[in-house]
């Protein structure tokens, strides 16, 4: 089935010791895809994951694995990734001369290839690669950490990222990342984003899990 809007819980924020409890909750509150950021401390200031998490999320779930490498010389490891059960392998345009390449590489594996960009890297960055990709992922904040606030001068960007796509017929989904909660959905959806990925406002919602995912679907009525 495609969403027409995709909810992709980030389990940066999550309660790692109950990790997989809260993914589960995130699957039955009618969560889409779970998002992984994996961070090297070089590219962004904050070390993350690896593949064994991945393995571990791809265990405790049949939902797609969303992850985002925010990672210097990502194309070393994306068979590893690939190995540990990504659906989707997301690079940055700033970490990536090679960009086709990479993307070339990331279908070779048999899983959906992404390209990131940082919000202050220009949406010109990704024109050449756009008919490659399944996912175009756009930063509404600066990388590295959880609970940052949304960056508005970004939606111009996302909505230039969603005239080129239209443009080229392409069917890759438009994902944001940073930010993300009931307030700002409306905007990022009338700048043409259709996939939304959300940390705090989902694993730290005071209502809990069920209750922030619903209140991101609620947060517009087409959702």
């Amino acid at each position: 089935m495609t969403h027409p809007f995709v909810i992709a819980p980030s389990i940066l924020a999550a309660d790692f010791s109950r990790l997989g409890q809260e993914i589960a909750a995130c699957e039955a509150a009618g969560a889409n895809w779970i998002h992984i950021d994996v961070m090297d401390g070089h590219f962004v200031p904050n070390l993350t994951v690896g593949p064994v998490v991945v393995e571990a999320c791809r265990r405790v779930t049949k939902l797609p694995l969303d992850v985002h490498l925010m990672i210097e010389k990502p194309e070393r490891l994306l068979d590893v990734f690939a190995r540990a059960g990504a659906s989707h392998l997301t690079v940055h345009v700033e970490t990536c001369p090679n960009l086709h390449s990479t993307l070339q590489q990331i279908h070779s594996l048999s899983v959906k290839a992404g390209v990131t960009l940082n919000p202050a890297t220009p949406a010109a960055m990704l024109e050449p690669v756009l008919h490659m990709v399944d996912l175009v992922l756009v930063m509404t904040v600066n990388p590295g950490f959880s609970g940052q606030n949304f960056i508005p001068e970004v939606l111009p960007k996302i909505a230039q990222i969603r005239k080129l796509l239209d443009g080229i017929g392409s069917s890759a989904r438009l994902e944001v990342d940073g930010g993300v909660s009931e307030t700002t959905m409306p905007a990022l959806i009338a700048a043409g984003a259709d996939t939304f990925v959300a940390g705090n406002a989902i694993f730290h919602h005071p209502n809990g899990i069920a209750a922030g995912v619903a209140a991101l679907r609620g947060a517009v009525p087409i959702l």
